[in-house]
Formats: structure tokens, C-alpha cells, sequence
């Protein structure tokens, strides 16, 4: 009994040290809350269904020693800002699942439970339906001329949690698979130069497929209030800024 409460009270102090280090927003779905917890750039951690599921983990971007393992992990690409092998290495338990890209794969020889996912790939596990879309570059490239994030190396995902589906879109630009999108609920876009999208592009990409919340991510140091200003007279989006 003792060893019981014990657990259960450590348990709890855990819980409490991370929640009062992160930002938190909840939402109902027809299955119970969805947590979301903001870490850092483009790392973010979802709970549901008593399921924890982390994005793009990097250790420098939070205190992953004292965040919850990981049921699942997802990465969008290879880029160091996304993949940390450490990271994973930390959050990673008996049966965690990674999903991640084909070049992803190529950098994580020795990692097992590994799930490839290419562009429109749909996956169904631990009770979610994750789609795996384009993530590129049209407009911003290196001075070589290459894209920093060529067509068909990268993902955005689609998760739904019951009846919410959630747009992690990953480094892109305003693309037409993005803005053809349809009946997103929360939408994380990254917005930050040179790498991704403008405050404009943000706009323009939020303003195709109105999702109800938008949350700009992956923003360094990009003035979030002109993507609100952008976007005042859309009704229907719900912009949200988080410290990231």
C-alpha cells in the first residue's frame, strides 16, 4: 500500500513540475480532453486518450528529462531543430512507435519501432488516424538556389483526436495541399524567415482552409501581432500566440 501511494504521490510531483513550466490549452473532443502542451520552437507534446505523444523533440528546446514518455513520436524532417536522437532516446519506452520521413530513416539506423511515412500516407495507431502531407519550400532557398526544405523530404501531419483534427504542418510555406485543406480544427503553421512562411503567408495559407485555432509556431523572433492583424477580420480563426 505504501509502495502504492508512494508511486502515486512521485507521479503527481512530476506531473506538477512540468505543467508549471509549460503552456497548457485543452480541448474537448467527443473522447475526452486534448491536452496540448507548447515546449519550444517547433516542439510540442499532445495527451489524449491516457496517450502522450510528442512532436519533433530537440533537448534544447525544454526539460525533456521530466516531461512524459512518449506512446508515440513524431518528426517532420531531418533538420537538427526536429530530430534529436537524444531526445528521443529519453522519451522513448518499450513500445513507443516514431513515425518520421524516409531521410529521417537514413540518420536512425540503430532506432527500432520505426514507422516511414511518405507524403499522403494515412497511418492508423493508438486510436489516432495521422495523415502525413507535403512540407516545402516554393519561395525561400539557399543562396545555391536549392529550397531549404525540398518537395517530398518533409511532412506536415494530420492527427484526429475523436473528433478534432489537429494540422502540425511542420517547415513549409504556404503551399496548395495546405491551402486545400479542409475542416481543421487547431492548425500549427510555422512562421519565421528564411526557412518558412512570412506573417503573409501565414495569413494567406489561414485564410484558404479557416481552421477554428490557429497557432503560429517555429516563429523565432517574428512579430506575431501582424499575423493578428492579418487575420482580424477572419471570424472564424481564432488566433492564439504561445511563447515558443
Amino acid at each position: 500500500m505504501k509502495t502504492t501511494i508512494s508511486l502515486l504521490i512521485s507521479l503527481l510531483l512530476t506531473t506538477l513540475a512540468f505543467t508549471q513550466n509549460l503552456q497548457t490549452d485543452k480541448f474537448k473532443t467527443n473522447n475526452g480532453d486534448l491536452s496540448i502542451h507548447f515546449v519550444k520552437h517547433g516542439s510540442i507534446f499532445f495527451e489524449y486518450d491516457e496517450k502522450v505523444i510528442h512532436i519533433d523533440p530537440v533537448i534544447r528546446m525544454g526539460d525533456y528529462e521530466n516531461y512524459p514518455d512518449a506512446d508515440l513520436i513524431v518528426i517532420t524532417h531531418h533538420h537538427g531543430d526536429h530530430l534529436d536522437l537524444n531526445a528521443i532516446a529519453l522519451l522513448k519506452k518499450e513500445n513507443t512507435k516514431i513515425i518520421l520521413t524516409k531521410k529521417c530513416q537514413e540518420m536512425t539506423e540503430n532506432l527500432s519501432d520505426i514507422i516511414v511515412m511518405n507524403n499522403g500516407d494515412i497511418l492508423n495507431i493508438n486510436q489516432l488516424e495521422i495523415e502525413a502531407i507535403p512540407a516545402y519550400n516554393i519561395e525561400h532557398k539557399r543562396e545555391n538556389g536549392d529550397p531549404f526544405h525540398p518537395k517530398g523530404e518533409g511532412n506536415g501531419y494530420i492527427i484526429t483526436f475523436g473528433d478534432k483534427k489537429v494540422l502540425v504542418a511542420g517547415d513549409t510555406e504556404n503551399i496548395p495541399e495546405i491551402k486545400a485543406l479542409k475542416n481543421i480544427d487547431i492548425a500549427f503553421l510555422p512562421m519565421n524567415l528564411p526557412y518558412t512562411m512570412t506573417p503573409e503567408m501565414v495569413a494567406d495559407a489561414a485564410k484558404a482552409f479557416k481552421p477554428k485555432v490557429l497557432y503560429p509556431y517555429h516563429y523565432g523572433n517574428t512579430d506575431t501581432s501582424k499575423l493578428i492583424d492579418l487575420l482580424k477580420d477572419e471570424k472564424e480563426i481564432e488566433v492564439r500566440i504561445k511563447k515558443m
